[in-house]
């Protein structure tokens, strides 16, 4: 039997089981490591076999040696989310756990305890290790792809940087566009004047962007200029300089269309260009721009594409599901997968 010990936890091996005794500064409420009525204690014993025990501010820990370290190592990093002003969630506690079994370099801290965004009485954080190199890509890179399925935060997050951009007056203005395709209807036969027709589908920006900003300042800024949401027909003829930049539901572009936005860019300015390719709403077959620019732009110097997936997915736990059976339905049987899509497979 050899006594180890490490900061903030003591042990024994024995065999191929161990012990390992976490002890938990007393400056964190215990509450909110474990959550109200342990729930965040019962996430973690069901992700593993070994015992735990709490008494007090110390967690033992009692099961196979590698299992024991793991735990060891959930709490640690739990710990320091909470140093770094976060809440602990079941959600966070399971995110948490798979970076660390996936053995990222980043770790589960340094993922949800970036700070994206401050305001309204809340914080925006990346929830994933994508997501995280989503926002960093921002960062870096002039033009920035973020593809992948709804839930993943692409919209979301890029509008969060847009917001803190033009908080810190790295740009002048954000502007927000759609290419006029929704799913299953036409602009036209709504009622009213085009802005009417127009606005129901750019609800979504409008959206999140309530959630960032202000809601009473959004129409003085609007009228400003200061932040611009218009349809993608909108920006054709124009050179958009000291802006942020978002193109949402890109997938529903034409290639015509995509080369068209990208061309607006100008001096001092950040495009983010965001889309679903499994969702392409366009007409009689056409080809999506979105997918069409992935072989034209990949590998060209400060354009960066970042690709989402079902693991990034941050809503119900079922849109996680849903989207993986899609996938897999769609790579079984791509040409049957068509025609369901089509509406022309009958009989089931």
């Amino acid at each position: 039997m050899t006594e180890i010990t490490h900061a903030g936890r003591k042990g024994r091996t024995d065999g191929a089981r161990s012990q390992v005794k976490i002890v938990v500064p007393d400056d964190h409420s215990m509450v909110s490591l474990l959550g109200s009525r342990d729930e965040l204690l019962h996430v973690i014993e069901h992700a593993f076999h070994s015992d735990i025990h709490v008494r007090g501010n110390e967690i033992t820990v009692t099961g196979p040696e590698d299992e024991s370290e793991m735990v060891s190592r959930l709490f640690a990093e739990l710990i320091t989310l909470l140093k770094g002003g976060a809440q602990l969630t079941p959600d966070a506690v399971e995110r948490s756990l798979a970076m660390l079994r996936a053995e990222t370099e980043e770790s589960p801290a340094e993922v949800l305890n970036l700070d994206i965004l401050s305001g309204r009485g809340r914080t925006i954080r990346p929830k994933t290790l994508n997501q995280k190199r989503y926002v960093d890509a921002i960062d870096k890179h002039t033009v920035v792809f973020g593809i992948g399925p709804a839930g993943t935060g692409k919209t979301y997050l890029a509008m969060a940087k847009a917001v803190k951009a033009l908080q810190d007056k790295k740009v002048n203005r954000i502007i927000l566009t759609r290419p006029a395709v929704e799913a299953g209807e036409r602009l036209g036969f709504l009622p009213g004047t085009l802005y009417e027709k127009i606005d129901p589908y750019l609800r979504p920006l409008y959206d999140a962007l309530h959630d960032m900003v202000d809601p009473d300042s959004i129409p003085r800024l609007m009228s400003a200029g200061t932040i611009e949401v218009a349809p993608l027909a909108y920006m054709r003829g124009r050179t958009l300089n000291d802006s942020f930049i978002i193109l949402d539901e890109a997938q529903n572009t034409s290639p015509e269309q995509m080369k068209m936005f990208l061309t607006r860019l100008g001096f001092g300015s950040k495009v983010v260009v965001t889309g679903d390719v499994t969702q392409v709403d366009l007409p009689g077959g056409q080809l999506s721009g979105l997918r069409v620019v992935q072989g034209i732009l990949e590998g060209i110097n400060d354009i960066h594409f970042c690709r989402l997936t079902s693991n990034d997915v941050v809503r119900h736990k079922l849109v996680t599901q849903i989207v993986d059976a899609y996938d897999r339905f769609d790579s079984q049987a791509p040409a049957e997968a068509k025609q369901v899509r089509n509406g022309r497979k009958r009989g089931r």
